[in-house]
């Protein structure tokens, strides 16, 4: 069964491999793109979004621009790992796809709602700020989404801090109203992207498409992985955005275990840990799991998959526009 998601996001490197695999596989329907701050700007993450979009040769959907800030706390963002663009490595194309007038909350809102209960899936792959002001202005919404499936957090590690991630810890506050909101949630964290590897073996993999899209993921994994290299130690960089996606095509990429998480609000040393509390079994009304261990070749064959199937993509070098109707719902 085909899979409806918006993808709400910040790209950044992994958002743009997170696109590509949404728009490239048969098991989910990109209905919306929203785009939030985080890695950068909201101006400089809104134009990779759209950028992208052209190079995969994304039509039809809608993409808007939500949040410049988050709801409470300073900007945060990321240029350590994806540079003073959100995207350095490769050039990007101009974008053709206008941006939908509404705004991304809106957008989000809109298009929950104008389809059946448990049709639209969520899957943030950023801070939280759209999707914990969408639930708040439109709280029906937690009713009719059919789960939120989100790249944050980590119930023994961080990134941004020693026990924080950065998708949560820029705007913890949001989390907590999406954690708490009483839709389902999967957290796609930190214990389990680590285990999405880009290796060596990977890359011949990718490279081996030899299509245009195929050729800018190696630019983005050349940058990215110097960058994790540089500021994390990792030798081969952790692609954590495309596994939320990829649970929602093929929940059997991962295996995931129902615990109740909270956000930290208020420590001086843990703001932002998502507390995951493994002491018993879960209660029967627990609505949070957690993804625990990856199955690494059959993740990165969804990756390689979209990408064979997305061809060419779009035309960088064409000067017809690709957009969809401002105010358009897919």
């Amino acid at each position: 069964m085909t899979r409806k998601i918006i993808l709400d996001c910040d790209p950044g490197h992994d958002d743009a491999i997170a696109m590509l695999l949404a728009h490239g596989s048969p098991g989910v329907e990109l209905v919306g793109v929203t785009t939030v701050v985080g890695n950068q700007t909201l101006e400089k993450v809104t134009r990779n979004a759209l950028s992208v979009a052209r190079i995969a040769g994304i039509t039809g959907v809608p993409f808007a621009a939500g949040n410049p800030r988050p709801l409470v706390r300073e900007i945060e963002t990321a240029p350590d790992i994806h540079g003073e663009s959100g995207l350095d490595g490769p050039v990007l194309p101009e974008p053709r796809t206008e941006l939908d007038r509404r705004h991304a909350v809106d957008l989000i809102i809109d298009l929950v709602m104008s389809h059946e209960p448990g049709e639209i899936t969520l899957v943030p792959t950023a801070g939280l700020t759209n999707i914990a002001m969408a639930v708040r202005k439109e709280p029906r919404i937690a009713e009719r989404v059919r789960e939120v499936v989100l790249m944050g957090g980590g119930y023994h590690e961080g990134n941004w801090s020693a026990v924080a991630e950065f998708n949560i810890i820029i705007d913890p506050e949001a989390a907590h109203i999406v954690f708490n909101a009483g839709w389902p949630v999967t957290m796609v964290g930190l214990d389990l992207t680590h285990q999405a590897l880009a290796t060596p073996q990977v890359r011949e993999r990718i490279s081996a498409v030899g299509t245009r899209p195929a050729r800018f993921v190696g630019e983005l994994l050349d940058f990215f992985g110097d960058m994790y290299l540089e500021a994390q130690g990792f030798e081969h960089p952790p692609v954590h955005d495309p596994c939320a996606v990829a649970y929602v095509i093929d929940p059997d990429v991962m295996t995931t275990r129902r615990v109740p998480v909270d956000i930290e609000l208020h420590g001086s040393l843990t703001l932002g840990m998502t507390v995951a509390d493994f002491r018993r079994p879960a209660p029967e009304d627990c609505r949070t799991q957690v993804a625990v261990t990856l199955d690494h070749d059959r993740f990165w064959g969804l990756v390689v998959d979209a990408l064979e199937r997305i061809g060419e993509g779009g035309d960088p070098d064409g000067d017809k526009p690709a957009s969809a109707p401002e105010g358009e719902q897919a």
